[in-house]
């Protein structure tokens, strides 16, 4: 806190790590009269009466003292600290996933109608049990689904986020596309659901794990929980906006299936082009691999060095819309070399840890005695290297030798 001396009305000032400062002056019954936080982002202006003894940089405002109703209702659904505490790409990415969410919850809402007039809600005929049934095998695909799908991509969702986010929201399209197609066709009514049942457990791991990964790039003062709580909150206000709109919109939409139809495909267009904005508003300062080749390859046509803004802009955002590279670890050293004569010509030569060649296929080979972080860094950039000049399409980590390899690179340094 810096006195000042400049206004003799103004009794101090304090200045916060962000930047944002404050002045104070007296007021007529003694207590310290406070100007507003003024929040950059929104523009607030003004002031108030507070008395000292408050925390986290505030004060308790004094009885009888109106605050904002604006404030307030920021202060229930943002961090706390905001819009210091988060990233500064937090802002256009929640407004974007806002509008998504909105617009998947009235899709939801059509989908579900159409599973429920499948099913036989409304229908004097229809069986219970073999509703139950039909029930049951649905969720049971998804959760297998879900089980192995967390085994085959878990690993791979961390560094490619954004990808995977964009991916998971455009299954879930597709999920709800086929559950309002499933009472069109009752014979394959079964079945149908059971696929989209599968794919909406897939869009769950894949959703859930992105979500973590970018609540994790939001936090910049170790708030993870209070940056996904207050997520939580967020969708939790638009997921009951779009079921008061969905109320009003199904008894009008209900009996006219084309309607309904059209309505679906306004709102997934809707959804899809809000998630493709979401993720594009994302400038996530680490490399993964996408970003470290676009790096490279800007650096060796061009001399200059992408930044995060940039590299984030060019990245693809559809998985595996560009070529990707092998990198085998702990491969055993007789998968690449047969002969005493391979071997020495491998070795000669070479001080460092691990030993680069090239074979009649273009692959490279790399043979690796004391497996390091920094070897390994140096053998994906080596490879990331290759993929840049279009010089190699598949790169083999190789060690001689029991123990462990160096780990797979995660696009984090």
């Amino acid at each position: 806190m810096a006195y000042v001396a400049r206004s003799e009305a103004q009794l101090c000032s304090e200045q916060f790590g962000s930047g944002t400062a404050r002045g104070c002056r007296a007021a007529a019954d003694g207590t310290l009269q406070w100007e507003a936080w003024g929040r950059r982002w929104w523009g607030f202006s003004g002031a108030f009466t507070a008395k000292p003894g408050g925390r986290d940089g505030g004060e308790r405002v004094a009885p009888g003292t109106a605050v904002p109703p604006l404030s307030r209702l920021l202060a229930v659904f943002l961090p706390q600290g905001f819009p210091d505490s988060v990233s500064p790409d937090y802002l256009p990415y929640q407004l974007w996933d806002s509008v998504q969410a909105f617009a998947s919850s009235l899709s939801g809402s059509l989908a579900t109608h159409a599973v429920l007039l499948g099913i036989g809600v409304g229908d004097a005929k229809a069986s219970v049990s073999a509703a139950t049934a039909t029930w049951l095998v649905k969720d049971s695909t998804g959760m297998l689904g879900r089980i192995i799908f967390a085994w085959w991509m878990g690993s791979k969702m961390d560094c490619n986020a954004k990808q995977w986010r964009l991916f998971a929201d455009i299954l879930n399209d597709v999920a709800m596309f086929l559950e309002i197609m499933a009472p069109i066709f009752p014979i394959c009514f079964t079945m149908t659901i059971c696929i989209s049942n599968l794919a909406k457990c897939i869009v769950g791991v894949a959703g859930g794990a992105t979500r973590a990964a970018l609540t994790m790039h939001q936090a910049r003062r170790n708030n993870m929980a209070d940056v996904s709580a207050k997520d939580g909150s967020q969708e939790t206000l638009v997921s009951l906006a779009g079921l008061l709109v969905s109320l009003l919109m199904l008894p009008l939409v209900s009996d006219c299936p084309s309607l309904s139809l059209g309505c679906f495909f306004f709102l997934t267009a809707l959804h899809i082009y809000a998630n493709y904005r979401a993720v594009r508003a994302l400038v996530i300062e680490t490399l993964n691999e996408g970003r470290l080749w676009l790096v490279l390859k800007h650096f060796l046509q061009r001399g200059e060095v992408l930044g995060p803004a940039s590299a984030n802009q060019m990245e693809p955002l559809w998985t595996g819309f560009w070529p990707s590279l092998s990198l085998s670890l702990g491969v055993p050293l007789h998968r690449v070399t047969s002969s005493v004569f391979e071997l020495q010509k491998l070795v000669e030569g070479h001080q460092e840890p691990y030993l680069l060649r090239w074979d009649q296929s273009q692959t490279i080979k790399d043979v690796q005695n004391k497996p390091t972080s920094g070897s390994c860094s140096e053998v994906v950039f080596w490879k990331l290297l290759g993929r840049s000049t279009g010089e190699q399409r598949e790169m083999k980590l190789e060690r001689k030798g029991p123990g462990t390899g160096c780990p797979e690179p995660d696009g984090r340094p």
